[in-house]
């Protein structure tokens, strides 16, 4: 007799949540204690998030968007005490760092223990490590959800209009059942042009050259998707040395990234290149970095309009294939792995349902259900609406499924997919990874951490070197 999966394990109410006292005093600690133009510009909003966080978590526990904005404002108080100490006076200014390194670590154990988990995901080992790692994933989740430019007024009624066309265009053109339309082959670029940078005192390759991806004007907005001039420049850099017969890694960053700094501290060339001997392929992926359309890298994404996130990607699958074949036609017997982080593992599993040629695929933290991330974080107000005017969690979800890396099976080998994921993650929550766990039929592979505590966990390099591995590569001082 079979048993049945064990459910979620769920966290039990709270009408009051006693931990909300520590936001609230430290906040009031800050506001009180303001003095000056130069502090009201820098010290209030650390002061009034700390609050305001603190009152949503005491008044109406269970918010998800509480603990994020509370961390938030201890992580920009944290910088803020620091200029407090050397301008202003050192005590007060010592007891609002201390303050606020302690809100941060409030919201790391909310976020560790006050959340419902699947059965499959290990349990914390909570520690003061522990904290610190998610109340800094709160931060960043409270900079997308304050950073968020949802659409309102006039243009949620606009949206909402334009996305019902948008999915009878779908259906009409039969995008679902043949989500290939959307980016047939795509042979290597003809023209390409190249730029030496440096950075962390390694040099790279720019390489830049114009996507093949031109979008449906059939489907209602391509035209102006197509129109999006820095967008139409694919980019990608490039880390290899001199010997021949060296496989390629195409490593795929994540949301809001896609610049020198941030990518190259996330793939190091140190590890990949020095030591373990592969050419490293870094691709920006649409409306990132150099190829961004708003003041902030990674705008229009994910800010709420499901037609820029259709376009984006499904030109994201595009350009990543168009730079397999310009590595293929680099080295046309190269061995190809690809690795992707966050909104790149998410990205790295979609192209694996094209791509038959590629000796492995490591899906690290991956989001892989867009509207399970949105509908978590948006505004009651926003949810009533949209769902109002038909445009619900299953609508959602339907309209992305052609570009979704589960609605197609992966032409990888069972042996060929590997998959990385934090029992403590607040930006990607679990079950994104479970889900594309049981869509590839493999395991994840655990660690005790967070989102943005990946770069420093052992989990991550093990799993990467693992199916380096498994393909046969060389890996002289593994």
């Amino acid at each position: 007799m079979s048993r049945l999966p064990a459910g979620p394990r769920r966290v039990q109410p709270r009408q009051w949540d006693p931990l909300a006292v520590i936001p609230i005093i430290v906040g009031l600690f800050w506001l009180m204690l303001a003095d000056g133009f130069g502090w009201w510009l820098w010290g209030l909003p650390p002061g009034l998030l700390m609050v305001v966080g603190g009152a949503s978590l005491w008044l109406l526990p269970g918010d998800p968007r509480t603990p994020a904005v509370m961390a938030l404002g201890a992580a920009v108080g944290v910088p803020a005490a620091l200029l407090w100490i050397v301008f202003g006076s050192f005590f007060a200014g010592l007891l609002g760092l201390v303050g606020a390194a302690a809100v941060l670590l409030v919201a790391g154990r909310l976020g560790a223990t006050r959340s419902d988990r699947p059965a499959e995901v290990p349990t914390p080992k909570l520690s003061t490590t522990l904290d610190l790692k998610v109340g800094i994933d709160e931060a960043l989740l409270g900079y997308f959800v304050l950073g968020a430019r949802l659409p309102s007024g006039n243009h949620a009624a606009q949206v909402c209009e334009q996305a019902v066309r948008f999915s009878e265009a779908v259906e009409t053109l039969d995008y679902v059942r043949h989500p290939q339309r959307l980016h047939t082959a795509v042979a290597a670029p003809e023209e390409v042009t190249t730029e030496s940078g440096r950075i962390y005192g390694r040099d790279y390759q720019s390489i830049r050259f114009e996507t093949a991806f031109i979008a449906d004007e059939q489907l209602p907005g391509a035209a102006i998707w197509n129109r999006l001039e820095a967008n139409r420049q694919v980019t990608a850099r490039v880390v290899r040395q001199g010997a021949a017969g060296r496989p390629w890694l195409v490593c795929i960053h994540g949301y809001r990234m896609g610049v020198p700094w941030l990518d190259m501290s996330l793939f190091s060339p140190s590890w990949l290149v020095d030591r373990l001997g592969v050419n490293l392929v870094q691709p920006v992926l649409p409306l990132h970095g150099p190829r961004r359309i708003g003041m902030r890298s990674g705008d229009h994404y994910l800010d709420g309009d499901p037609l820029d996130l259709f376009f984006a990607q499904a030109q994201a699958l595009s350009d990543l294939r168009q730079t397999l074949a310009w590595i293929r036609h680099q080295d046309p017997e190269a061995r190809i792995g690809v690795y992707g982080i966050s909104l790149g593992g998410y990205n790295a599993a979609l192209l694996s349902n094209y791509a038959d040629d590629l000796d492995f695929v490591v899906a690290g933290i991956p989001v892989v259900d867009f509207t399970d991330a949105l509908w978590r974080l948006l505004t009651p107000s926003h949810r009533r609406y949209f769902e109002a005017e038909g445009m619900d969690q299953a609508f959602y979800r339907s309209l992305l499924a052609p570009i979704s890396p589960l609605h197609q099976p992966t032409r990888l080998a069972p042996d060929r997919r590997f998959l990385f994921a934090a029992n403590c993650d607040r930006v990607v929550l679990p079950e994104h990874p479970l889900a594309l766990a049981a869509h590839w039929e493999t395991a994840v592979h655990w660690y005790q951490g967070s989102h943005l505590s990946v770069r420093r966990e052992r989990v991550t390099r093990e799993t990467v070197e693992q199916a380096m591995i498994a393909a046969g590569w060389p890996l002289p001082l593994l």
